[in-house]
């Protein structure tokens, strides 16, 4: 999902700025929220883990560019589940700092761009969440439907907004357009393997109750939501 360098340049890339600012300041309340509800210990250890994931997922898991930006499995999806949105957005934001400092630094003009690309479909992720999962049901006890649709959230997003950064940067030509069309064709992929790798995931998770008492999962992975 790294928008390609060059595709959005100069004055333009201000926005970017702007958008990863929103998301960052939501991302802050929920890191708030989380502070207050599970403690910093267990906020250090979520995001930390959310973050070697990240790095893992950009730098040893498959990855290729197709048109304008590079197909990752991002498996965000799978760091709210077991981490929480709070966390998650943490390691998304740190993973890909480091990336770009000590792997990419080609990346690092486009940072904010790519934020905004991870952050903003997590957080889409978070209220469909709330809106299609019951408040007594644990994320261990998902259906294949509940993860299908917010894999699909997540990576839907993540190709919208490489769309829109692309036709922003680029205009809407003919080569823009086969492109980003090509990109999210190609994303597909990702969209068939997540829920899958998602629900493995829990299935392990779920054979591991202990990880309740640790503070290294968020709560609602194996509790009802609180009223």
């Amino acid at each position: 999902m790294h928008i390609e360098p060059g595709i959005v340049n100069g004055a333009k890339i201000a926005l970017s700025y702007v958008t990863a600012a929103g998301a960052a300041t939501y991302a802050a309340k929920e890191t708030f929220s989380t502070l207050r509800a599970n403690g910093p210990a267990s906020f250090v250890m979520r995001s930390v883990l959310a973050t070697v994931g990240v790095f893992l997922f950009f730098e040893v898991l498959p990855h290729f560019p197709v048109g304008v930006s590079e197909v990752h499995f991002i498996l965000g999806s799978t760091l709210f589940l077991l981490l929480g949105a709070a966390p998650a957005a943490f390691g998304l934001a740190a993973g890909l700092l480091i990336q770009g400092v000590f792997f990419a630094p080609f990346d690092l003009p486009q940072y904010f761009i790519n934020l905004t690309t991870l952050l903003v479909p997590l957080f889409a992720l978070q209220a469909l969440a709330s809106r299609i999962i019951a408040p007594g049901t644990a994320y261990v006890d998902l259906k294949y439907g509940q993860a299908l649709a917010l894999s699909a959230t997540y990576q839907g997003g993540v190709v919208a907004w490489v769309g829109f950064w692309a036709f922003y940067g680029q205009g809407f030509g003919a080569e823009t357009m086969a492109s980003v069309l090509s990109f999210g064709g190609a994303y597909m992929l990702v969209i068939v393997i997540e829920p899958i790798a998602d629900l493995a995931v829990l299935a392990a998770a779920k054979a591991m109750r202990g990880l309740n008492s640790t503070g290294l999962v968020t709560p609602r992975l194996y509790n009802a939501a609180k009223a």
